[in-house]
Formats: structure tokens, sequence, C-alpha cells
């Protein structure tokens, strides 16, 4: 067998790009107190370097799809990895905060561009009763890359400087491409397809609208402006699908093509990819802030407790893979979704103001044995019956909705949490206030409501509200102490509602498994089967 008839060793190589990209998203968070001092950025342009990058790659995924299925998917894949490496070079020699941010953008698109490309691959490399196993190679890979990012980015920070984060993709960008051009074999449609440039713009438009004002939605209080975003995003995208209903006949190619929506299945797991996403972005958002704002642990330690979690989704993928060969991933699925919500509940249960990290390990290992049963059976079911001329414009699709899901997740978790955490600390405040000296009650309780509607910044050492001026040493320090009690006890009192709305979506994405379909044991007839083209 000769290196370009082994799909594994292509599945191993495409792999290494994706988990390039993967651990740029968690290596990134570590450096950001490190970042912000050394360029002088404010907050707001530290969240827009973690946020230029998202909000690009959930954009340009649908595009970036069908440009695989046109250009030929290892093509793309090698322009996304190429344009990948070089944006990091130019992360990690950014002196202002204004030129990180846009490397960053650049950076999404390169995420894009190859971040579709290896399913569009692997479906036609491997028959349907072995893609199962295939696919279980993503879940190592975002196994490694989730214990990777914490522990290496905060070796790298600590013993170097937050540059080191990027310049580490260099090796792994420029491997990526060797090994992709040596083994990967160059697979290209049976019949040329053409690029819907208006799809395309306006698809771009409203996606950009949506992402952008649910990323900065929080921040403005939801106010006319992020309605208005969001009104407009909808009314575009509502535009974007009746072009793509009037270009489905007459030999005119959509972006998006109906057909996929034959398959009951893809639909349906549409909808659960984006209540995944959902549910993890409820679990990382909220838990990671308690571990450092109330537990007070660092950002390595706090990357270090969910370890388990990780180790346990890399080590059982390739069991739920098989599994997924052997008997279908409909019921894995189901199984794989709730324990993932039974791992936040039980998280949920445990928590609290002086609770050991130690103490978190089986929740962790419960949800990473979820997440374990998810992401194979979740992508199997979708991609299994999609025709190799459309796995593009499939594999596409799919990831924009999980990249929105998680943008959706990100939102709600943070109104939730926002919410809840203003209503505990003035019911805190109130019952706590009775400790301390007449003269500083009314002050004290005041200055948590004055904090609350202001907008809440929580991070290690943040209370929610600072001692009235004038206050003796000895009264200031009990106002103090009995300031940390409140907003200690508000956020886990917070963080437990916003934990259990993700989990309850997680259930019913479960529920909605039973409408699956057990895809057929035999491989059916593609209407036209890639051709390889020899380099």
């Amino acid at each position: 067998m000769s290196r370009r008839d082994n799909p594994f060793a292509a599945l191993s190589v495409l792999s290494l790009g994706l988990f390039m990209t993967l651990l740029d998203v968690t290596i990134v968070n570590v450096a950001i107190p490190q970042l912000v001092d050394s360029l002088n950025a404010s907050i707001d342009e530290a969240l827009w370097v973690l946020n230029a990058y998202v909000l690009v790659l959930g954009v340009c995924l649908i595009t970036a799809g069908r440009l695989g299925d046109i250009f030929g998917p290892r093509n793309v894949f090698l322009a996304g990895t190429a344009l990948f490496t070089l944006a990091s070079a130019a992360c990690g020699i950014s002196n202002s905060p204004a030129a990180l941010i846009a490397a960053r953008a650049v950076q999404g698109v390169g995420a894009a561009l190859l971040t579709p490309q290896p399913l569009a691959i692997v479906l036609p490399l491997f028959p349907p009763e072995k893609r199962g196993s295939a696919f279980a190679v993503n879940g190592v890979v975002a196994g490694v890359a989730a214990v990777a990012g914490p522990t290496l980015g905060g070796f790298i920070v600590t013993h170097w400087d937050w540059r080191g984060i990027f310049f580490v993709n260099l090796p792994f960008g420029v491997l990526s491409i060797a090994l992709t051009l040596w083994i990967v074999p160059d697979l290209r449609p049976g019949r040329r397809h053409r690029l819907d440039m208006a799809g395309v713009l306006v698809s771009t438009l409203a996606l950009t609208a949506i992402t952008y004002a649910l990323i900065e939605g929080q921040r403005y209080d939801w106010d006319a402006r992020i309605i208005g975003l969001l009104a407009g995003g909808a009314v575009l995208l509502a535009t974007f699908v009746w072009m793509q209903r009037r270009r489905q006949t007459g030999g005119r190619e959509p972006l998006v093509p109906f057909a996929l929506f034959k398959d009951r299945n893809y639909g349906l797991i549409l909808a659960v990819a984006a209540a995944v996403h959902l549910g993890m972005a409820g679990l990382f958002l909220p838990f990671t802030i308690y571990l450092q704002s109330v537990l007070g642990l660092s950002a390595l330690q706090a990357g270090l407790v969910y370890v388990p979690f990780s180790l346990t989704s890399m080590v059982f993928s390739p069991v739920s893979g098989r599994l997924t060969d052997r008997i279908g991933g409909k019921y894995i699925l189901m199984t794989g979704l709730t324990l993932f919500a039974a791992g936040m509940l039980a998280l949920v249960a445990i928590a609290g103001v002086s609770t050991s990290r130690w103490v978190f390990v089986p929740g962790m290992i419960l949800g990473g044995l979820g997440v374990s049963g998810i992401f194979v059976p979740m992508i199997t079911m979708a991609m299994g019956q999609v025709p190799p001329p459309l796995a593009g414009a499939a594999s596409g699709l799919l990831n924009t909705t999980r990249q929105l899901g998680g943008a959706i997740g990100g939102a709600l978790v943070g109104a939730v949490l926002q919410n809840r955490l203003a209503a505990s600390l003035h019911d805190e405040a109130i019952a706590r206030a009775g400790e301390l000296p007449a003269q500083a009650r009314s002050g004290f309780v005041h200055g948590f409501d004055k904090a609350a509607s202001g907008g809440l910044e929580v991070g290690a050492g943040q209370t929610g509200a600072t001692p009235p001026a004038g206050l003796p040493e000895e009264i200031a320090q009990r106002v103090a102490a009995v300031a940390r009690e409140v907003f200690d006890f508000a956020f886990v009192s917070a963080m437990r509602w916003s934990l259990i709305v993700p989990a309850a979506i997680m259930l019913a994405a479960a529920g909605a498994c039973f409408a699956l379909r057990q895809p057929p044991r035999t491989r059916p007839e593609p209407a036209a089967e890639p051709e390889a083209v020899t380099a």
C-alpha cells in the first residue's frame, strides 16, 4: 500500500492541521493578562483578540466548505494552513493591539478554510462501516489539544513570553503542509462547480451581523443597536434562504444545496450540534470564572482542572467510534448527551465557596465520557449519507452551526449569569449586612447594587464592591472580608443556574435524537465518484 492509498495516514496528517487550530483556541486564553500588560491593551481590545478569531471563523465556514468542492479539499486545506501559519507569525510580531486583532482575524480566515476540508477528504476514503473509527481521530485530537492548550500555554507564558503561544504554531504549520503534499490524495469532484457569489455576500453579511451581536450583546446590555443587528441579520438570513431556494434548480449551483436536507438525519444533527456547543459554552465560561474568582486558582491550575475531562474524552473516543461502526450512532449519541448533562449537574451539586479542586474529578470524568460519545456519532450520522461532491458544503454548514451554537451559548449563559449574579449579590449583601457596624451597612448594600447595575467584571480578587472611604481601618477590613463572602456565595448561586440551563438543553437534544434514523449498513453508490489527481 502506497502512502497515498493509506486513508488513516491521510487522516492523521489532516488532524495535525486541525490540532493547530484547536490548540490556538485554548492556548490564547492563558496569555491574555500578560498580553494586556505588554501591549497596554484595554479590556475591550483583549476580548477582541479572542473574538476576532471566533467571528471570522464562524462567518467564513460555509463559503470555505464550498470552495473545497470547487477547487479540491486538499488545495483549500493547504491554502488555509499556509494562511493560518503566516498569520500566527504576524500575531507573534505584533506591537500594538490593533495589529494583533487584525492578525487574529486573518488567522480566523485560515482556520475557516482548513476546518471543513478533512471531513470532505475522509468521506470518500472510508467506507460507511469504518467512518466512525475514522472520525474518532478527531475526538482524540480535540482531547489532546484541550489538555495541551492550558498547560503548554501556561508553561510558555511563564518561562518565555506571550508571543511564544503564536510562534508555536509555525513548526506545526510547516510540518502539516509538507506531509499533506506528500501523503494526502488530491480528490476532485466528478464535475466542475461554480461559486455562488451573491450567496457568499449575503450569507457573510447575515452571519457577521448575528455573530457580532451575540458576542457584543452582553457588553452593550442588549440595547437597540444590538437588537437592530440581530433583526437585520435575521432578515438577511431569510433573504439568503430565499436566494438559495431559487438556485436549487436550473443548473445554478447554490452555496447550500438543499439536497443535503433530504436526509432527515442531517437536519436533526445540525440542531443537535448547535445544542452541544451551546452546552459546552455553558460549562466552560462560568465554571472557569468560578475556579479563578471564587477558588482563587491560577490560570494554569484552572486549566488543569479540565484535564480529567479531556483525557477521558480522548481515551474513549476511539471506543465510541468502533461502537458507532458496529451498532450505529443514534443511541451512543443519546447516551453521550445525557452523560454530559449529568456531569454538568454533578458539578452544580458539588461546587461551593471552598470546594477542593480534586472533588471535581468524578464530574469531569463523567462529562468527558459524555463528550466521547457525542462528536464521533454526531459527525458520522451527519456526514454518513452525504454524496462526496457535496461533502465540502455539508461540512461547512455543520461547522458554521457549531460555531453559532457556541456564540449563542456564550450569550445566553452570560445573560443568565449576569442576571442571577446581580440578584444574588443584592440578597447576600442584605443578609450579611447585619454582621457590620451600623454606619457601614447602607453603603455596603448600595455598593453591591451599584456594581451589579453597572455591569460586573469578575476576576481573581474581584468582589463587586469596595469599602466606603473614611472608615476606620479595622472596620474597612471587616467590610472587605464580608464583601468577599457576599461575592463568593452569590457567584456560586448564580453559576448553578447558568449550568442548569445548558444541561437542560443538552437533555432536550438527547430526546430529539429519538427522531434520528439508523443509517443503512451498506454503502450507497455516490452520484459522482471523486477523482484522484496526481501531483
